[in-house]
């Protein structure tokens, strides 16, 4: 947050509560507000979740008596983007521009306007903005760590079932060399151009601006004064790290899983990016899969397809289940085991379709060939393609 939204921003409003709130009525404001609009309440919805940092950025001010008292203060006098002059310029109203101000330019020359702010308000208020360290000015912002992409391939079987992989990830971590700081020292002193904020703006007419990343600092906030031999002054280097990841059951070939925080670390307490995983399933010599369902094609002979009976059918992982096969079935039936297929999300299975094959044998001798002929003379009156050629002829 730079010193111009800090003046600017009604964090009073933002709460919903009086300006004469008491600390009590501020916490209990905060915590319903956040409670309602907490990401983990709102997967997915970017205002909710823009929402909440505006929430805790209202709070982290006006829930410190000390922030509140300079914040209270700071509206006072800039509250409207202009600057109440004293009686040495006439008791009038000077417009300056927000901008000049907080980035250090003197106001007003040697009138009575702000010449005692000649050094900015970034030095004004820079007991609020610097938490710590040798640095003056507004608080470099904390930076979100990128969000990193990897892949892994998995058995048919642990696709199903789930599992837990290793994968080696390749990122940038903060320079153990220098602490992160980008300086050998450890001593960066604030980018003098965005004032710590690693953004510039830039107006582009009709009272609109843009936001910029400073090119200066590169979007850190910070400029090294004796650049880290390791991380050449960026405050990162190239790290690598082997983590265990879990890959949920029932995950198909191709899918992409998120898994939050698990990216590259932040900057300056920002939080970890996310890590995506893309998921390679391979094939299995037996089992096919569509949707939750696990598929098998299960050879059957000819007498067992025309006379039925019972058939065991082997499961993934599991003892074989028995299939009862009716009378007359046809080559191609497809059956169900129910509760033999793959984990779905909810962590019930899916169901195990099997699709009977019948298998005619190559070489028929002996009494099977007798037998053969015998049933081929019995049902010589059965024409299987009759209503074939009847609705050919129909069409």
């Amino acid at each position: 947050m730079s010193t111009k939204d800090f003046v600017e921003k009604d964090y009073y409003k933002v709460l919903g509560v009086p300006k004469d709130a008491t600390e009590a009525e501020i916490k209990k404001a905060y915590r319903k507000l956040a409670r309602e609009f907490h990401p983990d309440a709102n997967k997915g919805d970017a205002k909710a979740e823009e929402r909440f940092k505006e929430i805790s950025e209202a709070n982290d001010i006006l829930g410190d008596p000390k922030k509140r008292k300079e914040y209270d203060e700071a509206r006072a006098l800039f509250g409207n983007g202009g600057f109440r002059a004293g009686p040495g310029a006439g008791g009038g109203t000077f417009n300056f521009d927000l901008g000049d101000l907080f980035g250090g330019t003197q106001a007003g020359g040697g009138g009575g306007g702000a010449g005692g702010f000649g050094g900015g308000l970034g030095d004004v208020f820079g007991g609020l903005f610097n938490r710590g360290g040798s640095t003056t000015g507004t608080r470099t912002q904390p930076r979100r760590g990128q969000d990193l992409e990897s892949e892994v391939t998995l058995s048919f079987t642990e696709a199903v079932d789930g599992a837990t992989v290793p994968i080696r990830l390749s990122s940038q971590a903060p320079c153990k060399a220098c602490s992160g700081t980008g300086d050998k020292n450890g001593t960066p002193r604030v980018c003098p151009t965005c004032v710590g904020t690693g953004q510039v703006s830039r107006g582009t007419g009709g009272g609109f601006s843009l936001t910029d990343p400073c090119v200066d600092c590169k979007g850190r906030g910070l400029i090294a004064e004796n650049p880290c031999d390791v991380c050449k002054g960026s405050g990162r280097a190239k790290s690598s790290r082997t983590m265990q990841v879990r890959i949920p059951a029932g995950v198909f070939d191709g899918q992409r899983i998120r898994l939050r925080g698990k990216g590259a670390a932040g900057e300056r307490g920002g939080p970890a990016g996310d890590l995506y995983v893309v998921v390679h399933v391979d094939s299995h010599p037996v089992f096919g899969r569509r949707d939750d369902n696990l598929t098998i094609t299960v050879p059957v002979t000819f007498t067992e397809a025309a006379l039925g009976g019972e058939v065991k059918v082997p499961t993934l992982g599991g003892p074989p289940v028995t299939l009862k096969l009716p009378a007359g079935t046809p080559n191609g039936r497809t059956m169900r085991a129910r509760g033999k297929g793959a984990v779905r999300k909810d962590g019930s299975r899916g169901d195990l379709l099997v699709t009977v094959e019948v298998v005619v044998p190559k070489d028929v001798d002996g009494k099977a060939r007798e037998a053969l002929e015998a049933f081929r003379e019995a049902t010589a009156d059965d024409d299987p393609r009759a209503e074939l050629f009847q609705a050919a002829k129909g069409a």
